[in-house]
């Protein structure tokens, strides 16, 4: 491929953050049987008026529990199953990105060890409270008096691999928010516990009325090893990264960086780096689906969250230039019909659009979430990437 063409290219990736398609056949090892998030908000709310990923292909995957509306998609559509043994956000962008696990990160149901906590409460000079499985709106308003009187952080995980710590921003500043994670981080890199991510959960308000603000923030291990945003990058292939992808990523590989905090600014920003131009890849990961409605159990904000994000497509779409391939996918599932309020096993959707993607083109099941990144690898570098299938042949006219 010369020069020329491959720089005409641009390849995106939004990922609906926790937007599943239906267990996948492990899902019972996760205790997560009967997981369908799309399918189960559409059953339980009565209706989910998505035309435009509709159009797409949306509906038209397998099992995707979805009205058809009698459209003959315009894209080309499947879905993916996890290689990795896992349902968390780093290991799916990982994947995704052509690195699945071969042994996940390590969770932790009963909590963190003492000799663990111990060590981190002398680095930080402080003592914790809570270290325990818990749901992290529900644990700021239970425990959230104490941290203020105590000025102790609140220490909680989830069956993620997480150590999520949450501070008042008027007892702890934010830097020293920040500074904490970090030094959890460090000690979380220990083979003997190997945690995912470390995410700072900032919070505000008076007793009775916490509220999270916008300024969490994660904190991934580095990949073991390139992933195709390292490998773009080192062949000058710019990549942008929108949203938590820089810190999902560890800062590797991401060459262009807006931390957007939520979907509405993410979705702006993904507009303005299409019309601009900009960049060879696009990585976008919108947390609202699952930060807000998916681990809240909130089936209308949910629904609401993707009609929102539906009506901006054409928008998206748009902006996009001749050579540009859309992909939108997500990294897991997180069922908010369940009584579980953690990840939930299940296949992701895929849907491809642009000016030079086939019609009606029906992917079926892939084995890896790589197939995604090694897509992007092949049509972007011309290359064929170690990890995953490309369907590049499969969806791609000249």
């Amino acid at each position: 491929m010369s020069e020329n063409a491959k720089n005409k290219r641009r390849a995106i990736v939004i990922v609906l953050d926790s937007v599943g398609i239906g267990e996948q056949p492990d899902a019972a090892e996760f205790g997560d049987v009967g997981s369908h998030t799309l399918g189960n908000i559409r059953k339980v709310r009565g209706h989910l008026d998505l035309p435009n990923m509709t159009a797409l292909g949306l509906a038209s995957i397998e099992n995707s529990r979805l009205d058809t509306m009698g459209l003959t998609p315009t894209g080309a559509y499947g879905r993916l199953a996890e290689l990795t043994k896992a349902k968390d956000t780093t290991c799916g962008h990982w994947e995704m990105a052509g690195l699945p696990l071969k042994q996940a990160f390590k969770t932790y149901p009963e909590g963190f060890p003492k000799c663990l906590l111990d060590e981190f409460e002398a680095k930080i000079g402080r003592g914790t409270i809570g270290n325990e499985v818990a749901s992290g709106t529900e644990i700021i308003q239970r425990l959230g008096d104490e941290h203020v009187k105590t000025g102790k952080p609140i220490v909680y995980t989830s069956a993620d691999s997480v150590f999520q710590i949450a501070a008042h921003e008027g007892v702890i500043p934010l830097q020293e928010q920040y500074r904490i994670c970090e030094i959890a981080r460090e000690l979380l890199n220990d083979d003997e516990f190997f945690v995912g991510r470390v995410i700072a959960r900032p919070f505000e308000g008076t007793s009775g009325a916490y509220t999270r603000t916008e300024n969490r923030k994660d904190y991934a291990v580095e990949p073991f090893k390139d992933t195709v945003l390292d490998a773009l990058d080192k062949r000058g292939l710019p990549v942008v990264g929108i949203g938590k992808i820089e810190d999902i990523f560890c800062h590797r590989g991401v060459t262009i960086v807006d931390h957007t905090k939520n979907n509405h600014t993410g979705i702006e920003s993904t507009i303005r780096f299409l019309e601009e131009g900009t960049g060879s890849f696009i990585f976008t990961n919108l947390v609202d689906f699952d930060m807000l409605y998916g681990h809240r159990n909130n089936v209308e904000g949910y629904a609401e969250a993707l009609e929102t994000f539906d009506a901006t497509l054409p928008h998206i779409m748009g902006a996009m230039k001749e050579d540009d391939i859309l992909m939108i996918t997500a990294d897991h599932g997180c069922d908010p019909t369940t009584p579980s309020t953690d990840h939930s096993r299940e296949y992701i959707p895929l849907v491809v659009g642009g000016k030079h993607v086939k019609k009606n083109v029906n992917l079926g099941t892939r084995k890896t979430f790589a197939d995604i990144g090694a897509t992007v690898f092949d049509y972007l570098a011309g290359e064929t990437w170690d990890v995953g299938t490309s369907f590049l042949k499969e969806i791609y006219e000249d």
